[in-house]
């Protein structure tokens, strides 16, 4: 039985979604997984992919396609939400990085998993308020909204937590657009004040 079939016995399931958020890097991958039911967020688990010990790209691409294929096999989320490449200098970085982006997007669409890009901005500017947020004010909006305490040297997959959280708001934005009522990070304030310390 997996997570899922777990989940699956335990909840209902009209409300709730297993998310999954990709940090992408060529270094460090970072992931996390979230399930959202209602207002609520659970993280069902966090970490991140060292791959500096591999010297080639080969050997790095097959770690990650192993291990988000197990992610995806064992939780079998119902979206992915991934951080898109920054424009920056070094043009190398960013291949490299939409090749993992690319992987990534691969495995989901091969799974029939809707995938979804945000900018690191628009991530910072959904879970903190603050598009020029620091890593580690993503990581503490992330434990205040999770309401657990994450470990503090794992950055990536806070981010990647981060991200999977703004894919949640960001959907539920589209369906209250939809129901003719705008809600967001002000709203989850106003009802959650027992959340924010």
């Amino acid at each position: 039985m997996n997570i899922r079939e777990i989940i699956m016995q335990n909840t209902n399931l009209s409300a709730e979604k297993i998310i999954l958020g990709i940090d992408p890097g060529t270094r460090y991958l970072g992931y996390g997984l979230i399930r959202t039911h209602k207002d609520k967020v659970t993280i069902l688990q966090y970490g991140v992919l060292n791959l500096t010990k591999y010297t080639t790209q080969g050997a790095k691409f097959l770690k990650i396609h192993e291990r988000v294929l197990h992610l995806l096999e064992e939780f079998m989320p119902d979206e992915i939400a991934i951080e898109s490449p920054f424009f920056g200098k070094n043009v190398q970085s960013m291949l490299k990085l939409g090749r993992v982006q690319g992987m990534v997007m691969s495995l989901s669409y091969s799974k029939q998993i809707p995938i979804t890009e945000y900018e690191p901005k628009k991530v910072k500017q959904s879970v903190t308020g603050n598009g020029n947020a620091s890593k580690e004010q993503v990581s503490k909006m992330v434990e205040i909204i999770s309401g657990i305490k994450l470990e503090s040297k794992l950055h990536d997959a806070t981010d990647a937590l981060g991200i999977a959280i703004c894919h949640h708001f960001h959907s539920k934005n589209l369906t209250s657009s939809v129901k003719g009522t705008q809600k967001g990070w002000g709203a989850f304030v106003n009802e959650n004040p027992d959340r924010i310390k």
